[in-house]
C-alpha cells in the first residue's frame, strides 16, 4: 500500500500543552511565553519515490528547516530550538511519520499524521507531550 504524501502548506489551528513541553526542554520562561503565542506555518516537501523530505516551520519570530531521508539517521542541529544536537531518525510507523531524537533528553521525538486536510504533530520529551494541529492551505 502506498504511503501518504505529506507535501503542502499547513497553518496552525490549535495547540495543547506547549508550555510544559518547552519547560522540559529547559527553554526559559520569557521565550516559552513568546513561542506559545506564535502561529507557525509548515511547508512540507515530500518525495514519496525517494523518501526525501523537507519540513520548514516558519513563524514571525524564527524559522526552522529540517531536511532528511526517511529511515536514515542524521545529526540534527536543534540550536534554533533549544541549543542541542541530537541523532535523529524519521521513518514510517504505518501511515504516520515517527521521529526519534537521541541526545541528552530521554524520550524525545515527534509524530506527524494526516487526517483529511489536517496535519497533526505530537511532540514528546521526558514523558511530556504537546500537540499541534495544522490545516492545509487551499
Amino acid at each position: 500500500m502506498a504511503k501518504p504524501n505529506y507535501s503542502g502548506t499547513f497553518h496552525m489551528v490549535s495547540q495543547d500543552n506547549m508550555d510544559a513541553y518547552l519547560a522540559t526542554l529547559d527553554i526559559n520562561f520569557a521565550l516559552r511565553k513568546i513561542v506559545c503565542l506564535l502561529k507557525p506555518t509548515k511547508q512540507v516537501e515530500h518525495d514519496p519515490a525517494t523518501g526525501g523530505m523537507r519540513i520548514r516551520t516558519m513563524t514571525t519570530f524564527k524559522n526552522f528547516d529540517m531536511d532528511f531521508s526517511l529511515g536514515k539517521e542524521f545529526t540534527e542541529d536543534l540550536g534554533p530550538v533549544d541549543g542541542r544536537v541530537c541523532q535523529t531518525t524519521v521513518d514510517w510507523e504505518g501511515d504516520k511519520l515517527l521521529c526519534v531524537q537521541r541526545g541528552e533528553k530521554e524520550g524525545r521525538g515527534w509524530t506527524h499524521w494526516l487526517e483529511g486536510n489536517l496535519l497533526h504533530l505530537e511532540m514528546r520529551c521526558e514523558g511530556v507531550t504537546a500537540k499541534q494541529v495544522f490545516k492545509k492551505a487551499d
